[in-house]
């Protein structure tokens, strides 16, 4: 028996005329499912000619590799398809089924142009902008994030704020967050921001205990201090729900939710529509049923 077989390694290549992060999001999904066994990933991307994909191709044979590819050129898609079947090995093609299926119900032909969906169309740019306004105005960097944000979040220590700001953002929508702490100035402008763009968070003062203890934990603090004293906390919860009262806006209790879940809350309250994705009319591209 082999060094290699001992320790069970399988290997997977990822063959694409683009990034190829469709075919690695899988490969890692497989992988996630055997923590026992060791994996080598390899990535052969932007494979344009026939040269370089052979070439990607018998790499893959000296490690009798399990072969993930997505390529849109039919041409590209039967070397590999030809190559494989004819080495023995392994591959899926993830692509192709899909693309033929839509375009034998619409009659509509693929536009066969590699990384598609990557094009740097002015969604992507919509969404790097909201991503660059989540940064610069953390935390309440700058107050007057929160007149020109599509959203605002306010918030005690440890709920979410920041990476809820990202996760939005990421959805297209402008977003400015403000820790509160207890007699803490309040900036003007939060007065001035329409309160339907306003969401409080909130959090169970235990769930918060336990939270803020395991961070100073893991700065290598000691995790009984004013921080994560629980009297403390329900001070400062108290004064971001009177906070919340004031404003009359969307209060969000995060203690048993994900960011993913709280996001949607904040999204339905708000009325808010993602447009992370969309047709070629410009509206959304995906249906929900």
């Amino acid at each position: 028996m082999t060094e290699q077989e001992e320790r069970q390694v399988v290997t997977i290549f990822v063959i694409s005329d683009s990034a190829g992060e469709t075919a690695s999001k899988l490969a890692q999904a497989t992988m996630a499912q055997y923590p026992s066994i060791e994996f080598e990933l390899f990535r052969r991307t932007f494979m344009t000619n026939e040269t370089v994909l052979y070439q990607a191709l018998n790499d893959a044979k000296k490690k009798n590799a399990i072969i993930l590819h997505t390529m849109i050129e039919k041409h590209l898609v039967k070397i590999t398809e030809e190559y494989c079947e004819m080495n023995q090995l392994y591959h899926l093609d993830i692509l192709t089924p899909t693309v033929s299926e839509v375009q034998k119900r619409t009659g509509i032909a693929p536009t066969e142009e590699p990384g598609a969906m990557h094009h740097l169309d002015e969604n992507y740019f919509r969404r790097i902008k909201a991503m660059e306004f989540a940064v610069k105005y953390d935390d309440g960097k700058n107050p007057r994030g929160f007149l020109e944000a599509d959203v605002v979040l306010l918030g005690v220590s440890r709920t979410s704020k920041t990476p809820l700001s990202l996760f939005l953002a990421n959805k297209n929508l402008k977003v400015a967050n403000l820790p509160l702490v207890p007699q803490a100035h309040i900036p003007k402008e939060i007065w001035e921001v329409d309160s339907k763009k306003i969401v409080g968070l909130t959090n169970d003062p235990e769930v918060l205990n336990g939270i803020r203890k395991k961070r100073m934990i893991a700065y290598g603090l000691n995790p009984d201090t004013a921080y994560s004293d629980i009297d403390k906390i329900k001070e400062e919860l108290e004064f971001a729900n009177a906070l919340y009262q004031k404003l009359d806006c969307v209060v969000i209790n995060v203690a048993t939710l994900s960011i993913e879940e709280t996001a949607s809350l904040i999204m339905d309250a708000l009325n808010l529509e993602d447009h992370s994705y969309y047709g070629s009319d410009g509206d959304s591209g995906i249906s929900e049923v």
